[in-house]
């Protein structure tokens, strides 16, 4: 196997305890599957991104979770963004993944590298009573819990969420569940995450996202569930776009993330965030 290396880094943060950690493996050829998914389960993190070859435009990128693959991963990508701009340079890179090509552009910050990942196209159903009854009853939220004005919704950019949104800080504040049912409740439906939130204010929401069938209780910033959020706003006509989101999410986890959102008229939808580095020297990889 080709020499790699194995990074650590948080991103949707300026600071090594705040954001989201992934791992990401840079080398010239992806690992069987088996390989990168005993290097994720060891890493630890919610997700481990793969990406190949180490250098030029076009690369290929691969997510795995510490339990199983997914098919796309916003904070991974961020982090493999910024990583590849420190090493490359700043610009914009095209990595190809299992929902579809993403465009990620770096760029060095005033303290920190900086990435943006532009989504594949968004789409959002209805969910079935099933899913939607089964979800609100392990979370113990009523539907009169819920805001109206968003309704529950399975939303899409790369991988699909259960969009919950709630009127009552409460019901954010105290998340509990059963881990075992809503992992399988969550299998049963496709489902990547729970993407929970409130909004606080124009353009500004509060999230939580269980993150069970990854082997996480939750996750502590979701870059694919931000722009599905975005996308389902957007076609639903919830909001007008063009539009800018800010999304807080992890200092329930005291890992404070902030996610920033931008909603183009039509097509996929653009999430940005720093990223810190959490080892002075990548570690070797076979």
């Amino acid at each position: 196997m080709n020499p790699s290396s194995l990074y650590r880094l948080s991103a949707f943060t300026d600071q090594p305890d705040g954001g989201n950690c992934a791992g990401v493996w840079l080398g010239e050829v992806l690992p069987p599957a088996a390989v990168m998914q005993a290097i994720a389960a060891e890493v630890g993190f919610s997700e481990t991104a793969f990406v190949a070859p180490a250098s030029g435009a076009a690369r290929q990128i691969r997510y795995f979770s510490p339990q199983a693959e997914v098919s796309f991963c916003g904070h991974a990508t961020i982090a493999a963004g910024a990583l590849i701009g420190r090493l490359s340079g700043a610009g914009t890179y095209v990595l190809s993944t299992a929902a579809g090509e993403v465009e990620v552009h770096s760029e060095a910050g005033p303290r920190r590298w900086r990435a943006s990942l532009l989504s594949v196209a968004t789409r959002h159903i209805a969910p079935p009573a099933s899913l939607l009854d089964g979800a609100l009853g392990l979370l113990g939220w009523r539907r009169d819990q819920l805001d109206a004005a968003i309704p529950p919704a399975v939303a899409y950019a790369g991988a699909w969420h259960l969009v919950l949104a709630t009127r009552d800080a409460d019901r954010l504040a105290h998340l509990e569940y059963d881990f075992e049912a809503l992992r399988t409740l969550m299998l049963e439906h496709g489902l990547t995450t729970l993407q929970l939130v409130r909004a606080e204010g124009p353009g500004r929401f509060e999230s939580r996202n269980p993150f069970p069938v990854g082997g996480m209780f939750e996750d502590a910033a979701t870059g694919a569930a931000a722009a599905a959020l975005g996308g389902y706003l957007r076609d639903a006509g919830l909001l007008a776009a063009p539009a800018r989101l800010q999304i807080r999410q992890g200092h329930h986890m005291g890992r404070p993330s902030l996610i920033d959102v931008e909603i183009p008229v039509a097509g996929g939808v653009r999430v940005s965030g720093e990223a810190v580095e959490l080892d002075d020297l990548p570690v070797a990889a076979a």
